[in-house]
């Protein structure tokens, strides 16, 4: 099931303690006029209103706010995910902690294919964080499947691709997240048959992948060209 709606207005209307997981990819907050290289041009890094620091009235408090939600419907043997950079990422930690989730791991997701340095004053950038957590002191995790990726311990850092250019078939989305990284990310904390949210669904990536791996879901993204393009996805898997 997916919703185009507010991520705080639909969660409060599930049921408390009924998610398995919950994979989150809110705004980095990044949209600050700053530019990048993308396809060998430069560009803008904006990637839309709902990444402008300014059209909320506080960060922390929204940050709270949807997160206080996914505390109550998380089951208490449930986990939750949280991609995200230096921009957003320390006030995310910040409000985990306050909540009393407990931190399990910060994967760093190494990019293979990442932007060249406008100015080359510094590193490039080439990488992202997310936050692994827990609700309870119980949780899934699929030891086995992780070990048969490589047929050896999975260590936090992951090197994958970014999206495939056939996962943007139905339409163009500025952070969409690779299939390839959400596959790792379900299999390793879920099970058939489990439900799974994602309060910032985006062009529906994680839904996508929870149909494909027999998972239930729930999506919800404010956003109505973005919504209809996870929709869209959803109804072209056989």
């Amino acid at each position: 099931m997916i919703y185009n709606e507010d991520c705080i207005k639909q969660m409060k209307a599930i049921m408390e303690e009924s998610i398995d997981m919950i994979y989150a990819d809110p705004p980095y907050f990044l949209s600050n006029g700053g530019k990048t290289i993308k396809s060998g041009k430069i560009t803008l890094v904006n990637k839309g209103e709902w990444d402008r620091k300014e059209n909320y009235c506080d960060i922390n408090i929204f940050t709270e706010e949807w997160l206080s939600e996914c505390y109550r419907i998380l089951k208490k043997n449930g986990t939750i995910w949280i991609s995200g950079t230096k921009h957003n990422l320390f006030c995310v930690e910040n409000i985990l902690q306050k909540l009393k989730f407990k931190i399990i791991n910060i994967i760093i997701w190494e990019k293979t294919d990442p932007p060249d340095l406008i100015y080359k004053n510094k590193f490039k950038f080439s990488y992202e964080f997310i936050i692994w957590a827990k609700k309870g002191n119980n949780y899934i995790f699929n030891y086995t499947k992780m070990f048969n990726v490589n047929n050896k311990e999975h260590s936090d850092v992951w090197k994958l691709p970014a999206v495939n250019m056939s996962e943007k078939t139905f339409g163009y989305h500025p952070t969409q997240k690779p299939e390839i990284l959400l596959m790792r990310i379900v299999l390793a904390c879920t099970k058939e048959g489990n439900l799974i949210l994602d309060p910032f669904m985006g062009s529906g990536t994680t839904c996508v992948v929870a149909k494909k791996l027999g998972r239930r879901f729930i999506g919800i993204e404010k956003e109505e060209k973005y919504y209809n393009i996870a929709l869209n996805r959803l109804n072209g898997i056989n």
